[in-house]
């Protein structure tokens, strides 16, 4: 954590620095460079108007140019500075009048060039413009003015100064605020954090407290609904474990008290013993049922890929009803179906015939003596539809969102009785949506259970027909 507050203080006082930066520099740059510009302007004007003053002379020399610039009264310039065309100053208010001139713009300006040049410091604007004096067509001479300002200068230097203050106060405070914002993030985060190894330590119940809209808070809230759900999956191992140690259980204590009873009775005969080992073999028999759904159920949950195949609805249905044509005479139930041709689904062979079995099967077992069963299917607009209605015992409303749940009966006393583990609508429910389909439960009128199960319906590119 204390890697991320440095990383987040750091980039804050990056991006702190770069802005103060460009705060100072900016402004100050932007006034200096008006301020040339404007020396510039003001320098070349004055300087144009000396050099036409001048360029009505025939030749510069020290009485003629000081009567003109005299008549001009040049104010507010710190060095005024003429040249003839030789290169000897004529007029220099510095003190250098009758030398050779050796300044690069003056010599510049009698090659036929104006030259200006402006330097800032803290003390002043050091400026000056030098311009060539013309008379027909013929350079006779150069001019240049000298500026020194002093007065622009110390503002600009106050004002930097003032910036400079500024921007140091903002940065204490914007530093401030920094350690003050990374420390409430880190806070929350490190709160995320100790929940997350709270939950990861079996507390599944623990909820973050969150607060605000942020995302931080929209991570905590996602936080919370994964506990949640997380908390569900345990409640639901827990309680698959319990019903699945049950539900084996049962069988082997009944395998065991059998076995034991012939071991321990001696005088037991034959017709007792055969029995008790038909006994042995239907315990033995449903245990398996219950081992083999349960493997079912967790080839479901681990979602293997199996590979989709058209298979024919009406085909499955018909295999099925050969299978519980037995149990349903045993039952006294009539089994009649509905199947319209060419209602085929994309979907694993042993998945389809586990659905319309088990469907079947349950409507069998739980109908009552001289009941119905109707199994239809019947393709409509983009879906394959499978309905299994009976008029057995039926579901009642409150049971009918956990009938697909695991070991879930509606009946346990009877349910146990019948032979049911309370798995198979569970598997039923499972290979559904595997295959991209939805199943429904709802009251038969006027007695019993309709189940109605949806399936895509494919294109004929899928099939292949």
């Amino acid at each position: 954590m204390h890697s991320i507050r440095i990383q987040l203080i750091t980039f804050i006082t990056a991006v702190l620095l770069i802005f103060l930066v460009m705060l100072n520099i900016y402004p100050i740059t932007s006034s200096r460079d008006l301020i040339f510009e404007e020396k510039k302007s003001a320098l070349s004007s004055q300087a144009a108007v000396v050099a036409s003053s001048l360029s009505g002379l025939d030749r510069l020399g020290p009485e003629s140019v000081g009567e003109v610039l005299q008549l001009l009264d040049l104010g507010g310039f710190s060095r005024t500075v003429i040249a003839a065309a030789d290169g000897t100053v004529v007029y220099d208010d510095g003190g250098a009048a009758g030398a050779v001139s050796e300044n690069e713009d003056v010599l510049a300006a009698l090659a036929g060039q104006c030259v200006f040049r402006s330097r800032f410091t803290e003390e002043a604007f050091s400026s000056s413009y030098s311009m060539p004096v013309t008379s027909r067509g013929a350079t006779i001479g150069a001019v240049q003015l000298c500026e020194h300002d002093s007065e622009r200068a110390e503002l600009i230097s106050a004002i930097q100064s003032r910036l400079m203050r500024f921007s140091l106060l903002i940065g204490a405070v914007a530093l401030v605020f920094a350690g003050l914002f990374s420390t409430v993030l880190l806070h929350r985060m490190r709160q995320l954090v100790e929940s997350i190894r709270i939950v990861a330590g079996g507390n599944y119940a623990h909820r973050l407290k969150t607060r605000g809209s942020d995302e931080i808070a929209e991570l905590g809230n996602e936080f919370n609904l994964l506990t949640e759900r997380l908390e569900d999956t345990e409640r639901q191992r827990r309680r698959f474990v319990s019903d699945a140690s049950h539900e084996l259980k049962t069988p082997l204590a009944s395998i065991r008290l059998l076995s034991d009873s012939i071991v321990q009775n001696g005088t037991m005969d034959a017709g007792t013993m055969r029995e008790f080992a038909a006994d042995i073999g239907n315990e033995a028999a449903r245990l398996q049922r219950t081992t083999e759904k349960l493997l079912d159920l967790s080839r479901l949950d681990d979602g293997v890929q199996v590979i989709s195949e058209p298979v024919d609805l009406k085909q499955t249905a018909v295999d099925a009803l050969a299978v519980l044509r037995p149990l349903a005479a045993e039952k006294d139930v009539k089994i009649r179906c509905e199947l319209d041709d060419g209602c085929v689904v994309m979907a694993n062979t042993d998945d389809m015939f586990h659905i319309v079995f088990n469907l079947m099967e349950n409507a069998v077992k739980y109908n009552v003596p001289g009941g119905s069963v109707l199994v239809s299917a019947k393709n409509e607009d983009d879906k394959v539809l499978l309905t299994v209605a009976d008029t057995g015992i039926g579901i009642p409303e409150a049971d009918r969102l956990n009938i697909f749940g695991r070991f879930y009966r509606v009946d346990k006393a009877r349910s146990r009785a019948s032979g049911g583990s309370g798995l198979g609508l569970s598997i039923v429910h499972d290979a559904v949506l595997a295959h991209g389909g939805t199943i429904a439960v709802g009251q038969n009128k006027p007695q019993g259970s309709v189940f109605v199960v949806s399936f895509p319906r494919p294109t004929s590119e899928e099939t292949g027909i």
